[in-house]
């Protein structure tokens, strides 16, 4: 492509140089990724600025260079007032609008991203649709399945992805959509046609000023829904009608409101619940009609997952029954309240809670169907919010029987100073601190007998430890079933 039909999404750039002959192969954003051709675009992130590697990408065979500052350059210079926005416009450009025409369902808030979005992968596979997902857990194209380094990665990335999509025959696709995202404007050029918002509760402090601009973050998927109304692209908000966010998201959007949940005020909602610790059934009750579900997800949190994809797939005009029958077949996510079952008398269950309310939910659940003695194993991130770790531990010793609490990510921070911070104020005495995630895990298994249930949470699907810059292969499944092993010998 010509740099300089490239350059036509922007209105406003300053160049000193001619451009009509330069030809782009490629964005990058990475100076190790440039290759010959490359249009280099500098953004300026948390750890590097990408100004100071300019000089790299001339060397990798960059063809010109996108900037927000003057720098030192022998290649053809353009200067924009911010790099970020542009990245978008000029990714969005490069792969011509992919979600123009694929039809797009952004999922945000604070717990249940994950699995919604995989609930509604089964739903349209249902309905005899090609889905794409994007989310926490990987990248899936139809089949075909990539890594990806953040809940919701960068603009271009994200364009690529969905031209790839396209490319591949995919015929809706469905991510999630991370605060931060948000706030970064990584999701600009991504044309939603619904969006989904789960719950809201403490999280990313570290990052956010406070809870109001946290949902503020998060209003954002909700305003650029957009503001005008054509048959051609109807638009749709699915909110959580049991959160009080949701009645602020209300205010936020401009677009058609379906709202989900327990109450009777709810447009999609579950009546006659009934929960064991083999599923749950309840009566799906919708503007469309009404069926009996019945599935093998287990507990509350899970009812309003289900809800939330059930509205969201009406919302695109998938039939009740297909839904129905979706649910039924759905028969969990990769580290939610994931099973580790090696044949024992007693459970164990790996979860990515790792937020206070994602652990009170989960071990609310358990407590639902528990026999005999709960125990839980849970930590929190080092360079994360530290206003969490108290209320994390305060929620595993209200709970459970016995708590071990014990490293997650400690990144850069002393994973003993971590655990300070969460037993500071504990006037409770059943628990016990760990630092080693793989002691801990086994200390908890030793410790169950029959018909007891072990909580491992906070790291689910992820099958490392952020230990300083180091990431070490770790998989709280992989070692909970070692451990299960070791305790029969």
């Amino acid at each position: 492509m010509k740099l300089t039909d490239l350059l036509g999404c922007l209105s406003f750039y300053e160049t000193k140089v001619p451009l009509d002959s330069i030809e782009v192969a490629a964005i990058a954003i990475d100076s190790r990724k440039v290759e010959k051709g490359s249009l280099f675009v500098c953004l300026k992130g948390f750890a590097a600025d990408g100004h100071a590697y300019a000089g790299e990408a001339a060397e990798n065979g960059a063809a010109a260079i996108i900037a927000q500052k003057p720098i030192e350059t022998e290649l053809p210079l353009i200067i924009v007032p911010d790099t970020g926005r542009a990245l978008a416009m000029l990714s969005a450009a490069f792969y011509q609008n992919p979600t123009a025409e694929l039809p797009l369902i952004g999922v945000t808030g604070t717990n249940g991203k994950t699995t919604v979005t995989y609930l509604l992968e089964k739903i349209f596979q249902e309905n005899r649709k090609k889905t794409g997902v994007l989310g926490t857990i990987q990248m899936k194209i139809r089949s075909d399945v990539y890594p990806v380094a953040n809940t919701t990665p960068d603009a271009l990335f994200l364009q690529k992805s969905f031209r790839s999509m396209l490319d591949a025959g995919v015929e809706q696709a469905v991510m999630e959509v991370s605060s931060h995202a948000l706030d970064l404007g990584r999701v600009y050029g991504c044309d939603f046609d619904i969006a989904v918002f789960t719950n809201l509760s403490r999280d990313h402090l570290d990052y956010h000023e406070d809870m109001k601009e946290y949902l503020h973050a998060k209003s954002l998927l909700f305003s650029q829904l957009g503001n005008t109304y054509e048959d051609s692209s109807k638009k749709f908000a699915v909110l959580n009608a049991d959160d009080p966010a949701g009645q602020y998201l209300i205010k936020k959007t401009s677009q058609q409101v379906i709202t989900y949940g327990l109450q009777e005020t709810a447009l999609v909602r579950a009546e006659e619940t009934r929960m064991t610790q083999d599923g749950s059934s309840f009566r799906l009750v919708t503007p469309a009609g009404a069926v009996p579900v019945s599935t093998k997800l287990v507990g509350k949190f899970n009812i309003y997952n289900m809800l939330a994809a059930s509205a969201a797939a009406l919302a695109a005009g998938v039939s009740l029954e297909v839904i129905k029958t979706a649910l039924k077949g759905m028969t969990g996510v990769n580290g939610r309240f994931e099973p580790v079952a090696k044949g024992q008398p007693y459970q164990v269950l790996v979860d990515y809670a790792h937020t206070p309310d994602s652990l009170e939910n989960v071990l609310q659940t358990i407590l639902e169907f528990a026999t005999g003695n709960v125990y839980v194993v849970a930590g929190c991130g080092g360079d994360r919010d530290r206003s969490k770790r108290p209320l994390m531990a305060a929620m595993a010793v209200k709970y459970a029987d016995f708590a071990i609490f014990t490293s997650d990510n400690p990144r850069t921070e002393d994973p003993q100073h971590i655990l300070n911070d969460m037993t500071k104020g504990l006037s409770e005495t059943n628990y016990q601190t760990v630092a080693d995630r793989k002691t801990a895990i086994r200390m908890a298994i030793d410790l169950a007998e029959e018909d007891d249930v072990v909580l491992i949470a906070g790291k689910g699907h992820e099958t490392y430890q952020q230990i300083g810059d180091e990431k070490v292969e770790f998989d709280d499944r992989q070692t909970a079933a070692e451990a299960i092993k070791e305790k029969e010998k």
